[in-house]
């Protein structure tokens, strides 16, 4: 978008004497007090300078962090808790990459008021798209950082601030509270776009480090249009490390970050400590370096050789080693925070997104020859961060488990994938993007195993692998999780007033009447309804529509809008009039019996396995209910019947169960973010349902009044239906008592099958399967005496072309089994050529194996092909081994003749 000047014109400019100039390097406009400042000052306009540059006294993260927060709240800005790196509370995205992602959509779009204004915040965020590049730039690229920010909604009946004051503000920030001389920071005009919204820009850069980024949203972008938007909003980004990298002046950002850390890791890794000198040059020529160019790359290094006088391979070998080793100090910290938020490591959504940084850590340990546990990297970063958050030592013991089980499943899979990719890469010989792409997903092989593995096929392996593949799950592919409906209907629905919802009023509401305000075919829509619309995994309630005299059946109920609009069985004759309606009670009861114990499940289940659990699917119908949970492992026994039991102590301790409307800024204060797990409402209201001391979430459902009426849950089921997700399915209520009837007929039916009376039905399978395992070891015997058997016939067997032939039929029933034998047979002896007869009530069949010798010189399919078709069957296989379907009164001596007349062909 074309910007005019007039937008980065500010009264503090002119107030201050700061002249607009253009760089010649890098051909942008700034705004600077000094004339002899030439470029922006930002990389890689300039090098790094800003070791040169005064300042106050060293701050670490933590310093720098309360150091911009208190600067702010003396000027009359509230300070506001971070949220989450998981962004729970959008569905457009997984992680949280930036401060403002946390206003983002509700407030930004005026749907709710912004918790303070204005506001300061320091937020932990997370981006994946320049992982590759983390190390290399010595802190320039991170995956996780703070960034701190304040922020200003300007509505239009209501005026905070703008442009002049935020630019007033950094300046004196960076000028009094770190001490930087204001002559040397110059203000970059830019221009920002992100999560739908966009606007001018300040880039706020020192010495080659850009500390902060002032942007004014002032637009909605869509496909490349902008729209301007009634709420002006002051977005700030200053970046945390950055502050204390620049205040410390040591060598990398990661010895800001990290301190003693950077040493320790170091040791545990078990990689030696370059020069000083090293890093230092390395810093300077950092600026220009595209990490993304291997030309530029291998000038950064020859420079930094030249520069210390130091041997270039040294140096490339030092600074890679290096930078591998920050970017595990980096991954593991953005791991730790990443499973404390709830991630559960998995092949999709955010869980796939820790599965990466995971992968991408081990794959840099690996390069580094280091055998140093994932899990105690992790541990370093929660022991170090943990006082400032919290939550990573709350969640510690999950966060631990998972990064062990992590690594030990990684390792599990290449062992497994390195022998089917050996198999399907020997046949390739050209290997591209897509490929390495699907070979991660599919096998967790990262793209220089493949190289390493291809050998003669040429692969394109490009250094930002991880980088594309992160960016392509960077958000859901799909927003939502809404039923496609007829625009002709949405379109008919939206002219009506919104249906007042009775259902909410009063869930128990049998009956109602109702005024008809139109009808399109077998639609019907109403002022007010107790048919609860399909929505939030709860199917539609039924019933039926009585006008006059006529019923009409109501097959269900869909929410387009506010405005209810029911199904019939067949139309309505009239447009208008007074209906009453009645809903299928029974069959609701069931459904709010089953959704309210989902709540009290999922209330067991963070008990029992972790805050870490979320609901990643639900349904309640009235046959059952259905919950998926993220979680790290399969469930073992013992934590299903601890989720049983404090499932059914919730039941029988009558807890009361209420819904009302709260304000979304203060459920969410009052409640946190795990009040989504069912999405995320775009209202400036939601609905909260909340178990008496139990569990609190924003639901639209119908629920009984207390926990007493759900009348008893049942886990019928519990499978792993996918990595990170395990399916709970169960029974509430009646459906209890059905569930056990049906399992009291199938165990009476197992009791007539076995021949046990009622009681004793467990005691006649232990002796039936006792009995069972007699037989094996009787039918084993038998088995090694055949097998030797057919090795004697073997000896005395005739040879044909360099094979010896044996026919023989058995009484093994099993194919399985004759399979195995036949194997050890030819592979006991190279010329031996095995044919099995079988006789069955399907009829007879042939199995013939051949060892090595003589699959050698017979094609053994081709045989078996020849020899069924001449006695009337029909068969074939592969050049060692071949079956084939007889006729029922073939005879083994029939058999040998053909095999024999095939043989001699």
């Amino acid at each position: 978008m074309r910007v005019s000047p007039a937008e980065y014109e500010v009264e503090f400019f002119k107030e201050m004497g700061f002249s607009r100039l253009k760089g010649n390097v890098c051909p942008e406009h700034y705004w600077t007090l000094n004339p002899e400042l030439t470029e922006p000052q930002d990389v890689p306009c300039v090098e790094y300078w800003f070791d040169k540059i005064p300042s106050r006294e060293p701050l670490s993260v933590a310093e720098a962090r309360r150091r911009f927060i208190e600067f702010f709240k003396k000027r009359g800005h509230e300070e506001i808790p971070p949220r989450p790196v998981v962004a729970r509370w959008r569905e457009d995205l997984y992680l949280t990459i930036a401060s403002i992602v946390v206003f983002q959509p509700h407030v930004t779009s005026g749907i709710v008021p912004p918790p303070a204004n204005p506001l300061v915040i320091s937020q932990p965020s997370i981006r994946l798209e320049d992982i590759d590049n983390v190390g290399i730039t010595l802190g320039r690229h991170l995956t996780i950082f703070e960034m701190a920010a304040h922020h200003a909604f300007n509505y239009p009946d209501k005026q905070v601030y703008w442009k002049d004051e935020t630019v007033r503000f950094a300046f004196e920030f960076f000028t009094k509270e770190l001490g930087i001389p204001g002559d040397l920071i110059v203000f970059k005009e830019s221009w920002w776009e992100g999560g739908g919204n966009a606007g001018p820009c300040f880039e706020v850069a020192v010495g080659g480090l850009e500390l902060a980024t002032l942007v004014f949203m002032m637009y909605k972008s869509l496909n490349g249009s902008y729209e301007r938007i009634p709420i002006l909003i002051v977005d700030t980004g200053y970046g945390v490390e950055r502050i204390s990298w620049f205040s410390q002046k040591s060598p990398t950002a990661f010895h800001a970050i990290y301190g003693d850390l950077v040493e320790k890791a170091r040791d545990l890794v078990g990689i030696e400590r370059p020069e000083e000198s090293l890093l230092l040059a390395a810093r300077r020529a950092a600026g220009r370096l595209d990490p993304e160019s291997p030309e530029s790359l291998e000038s950064y290094f020859a420079r930094v050789a030249k520069e210390t006088g130091m041997e270039l391979e040294y140096v490339r070998r030092a600074l890679t080693t290096e930078a591998r080793l920050f970017s595990v100090l980096d991954h593991t910290k953005s791991l730790a925070f990443m499973l404390a938020d709830g991630i559960v490591p998995s092949n999709s959504g955010e869980g796939y997104l820790a599965r990466l940084v995971a992968r991408r850590t081990l794959r840099q340990l690996r390069l580094l020859g280091s055998s140093a546990a994932l899990k105690e990297l992790v541990a370093m970063q929660i022991e170090l961060w943990g006082r400032d958050f919290p939550r990573l030592r709350e969640n510690s013991s999950y966060v631990l488990e998972a990064v062990e089980l992590e690594e030990a499943r990684f390792k599990e899979l290449l062992e497994r994938s390195r022998r089917v990719l050996e198999r399907e890469l020997s046949r390739t010989k050209s290997i591209g993007l897509e490929d390495l792409v699907r070979y991660y997903d599919s096998y967790g092989v990262h793209p220089e195993l493949v190289a390493e593995i291809a050998r003669g096929a040429e692969v394109r392996v490009p250094h930002n692998f991880y980088s594309i593949v992160a960016a392509r799950h960077r958000a859901p592919r799909t927003l939502g999780k809404q039923e496609e409906v007829d625009e002709k209907l949405r379109s008919w629905a939206s002219q009506f007033p919104a249906t007042r919802k009775l259902y909410y009023e009063d869930p128990y509401l049998h009956s109602f009447k109702a005024r008809l305000l139109g009808a399109m075919g077998n639609y019907v829509v109403l002022d007010a309804t107790a048919f609860y619309p399909t929505g939030g995994g709860q199917i539609s309630d039924t019933g039926v529509i009585r006008l006059g005299e006529r019923e009409y059946r109501v097959k269900g109920a869909m929410l387009i809008g506010d405005v209810v609009v029911h199904e019939l069985s067949e139309p309505l004759p009239v447009t208008e009039g007074i209906v009453r309606g009645e809903i299928d009670w029974e069959r609701r009861y069931k459904i709010m019996r089953h959704h309210t114990a989902t709540h009290v499940i999922l209330g067991a289940a963070r008990r029992v396995l972790g805050a870490h659990v979320w609901q990643a699917g639900a349904e309640k119908t009235e046959e059952k209910g259905r919950l998926d949970i993220t979680h790290h492992k399969p469930l073992s026994k013992e934590e299903v019947k601890r989720i049983e039991e404090h499932v059914n102590a919730v039941v029988n301790q009558r807890r009361k169960v209420t819904a009302r409307f709260m304000d979304k800024g203060e459920a969410e204060q009052a409640y946190g973010f795990s009040l989504y797990q069912g999405g995320v409402p775009m209202s400036r209201t939601i609905r909260v349902v909340e178990v008496e001391g139990w569990d609190v979430e924003a639901c639209g459902g119908t629920h009984v009044s207390n926990t007493g009426e759900i009348g008893g849950v049942k886990i019928v089921n519990v499978e792993r239906i996918q990595d990170g997700v395990v399916r709970l399915e169960y029974v509430a209520g009646t459906r209890v008592a059905d569930f056990a009837g049906a399992a009291e007929e199938r165990l009476e039916e197992v009791g007539q099958l076995v021949g046990a009376s009622k009681g004793q039905e467990v005691e006649r399978l232990k002796s039936l399967l006792s009995s069972l395992e007699e037989l094996r070891s009787v039918a084993d015997g038998y088995r090694r005496i055949w097998t030797e058997a057919v090795r004697r016939e073997l000896e005395g067997a005739e040879e044909i072309g360099g094979a010896r032939l044996v026919v023989v039929e058995s009484p093994e029933l099993s194919r399985e089994r004759i399979q195995e034998a036949l194997k050890l047979l030819t592979a006991e002896r190279g010329n031996a050529l095995v044919a099995v007869v079988l006789r069955s009530k399907e009829g007879t069949a042939l199995e013939v194996a051949a060892g090595e010798k003589a699959a050698s010189v017979f094609n053994i399919g081709e045989v078996v092909r020849a020899a069924s078709q001449a006695l009337g069957g029909r068969g074939g296989g592969s050049r060692s081994y071949g079956s084939a379907r007889l006729p029922a009164s073939v005879s083994a001596e029939e058999v040998r003749r053909a095999l024999l007349g095939a043989l001699k062909r």
